[in-house]
């Protein structure tokens, strides 16, 4: 499994409250046909699959962006990667738990 965050950022307002969210985009490939149907049927987020790649997009409020900070914006590429780091390990996990 190999995981790349596509895109992160700013989204439109997306609740009633009309607060200002932040999202980011993971690609996700490797997995059989399995895994990706159980985490569509049971990750939270938006979940697309097209052409064998799972597409996560969690939306975060502003200020629990990975990206909000000035530290992050600063050293992009760090923060990307320990992103990438973070959901694999998480959809390794969740994987897991559905094997067991």
């Amino acid at each position: 499994m190999k995981v790349k965050v596509k895109d992160y950022g700013s989204a439109e307002k997306l609740d009633s409250e009309d607060k200002e969210m932040s999202f980011v985009t993971y690609e996700v490939s490797g997995l059989d046909s399995d895994s990706l149907e159980f985490l569509k049927e049971n990750l939270e987020g938006k979940i697309d699959i097209s052409d064998d790649l799972l597409y996560i997009t969690i939306f975060y409020d502003e200020e629990m962006s990975p990206f909000h900070t000035d530290e992050a914006k600063a050293k992009i590429d760090d923060f990307i990667a320990r992103e990438e780091i973070e959901m694999t390990v998480f959809l390794s996990s969740f994987l897991e738990d559905k094997n067991e």
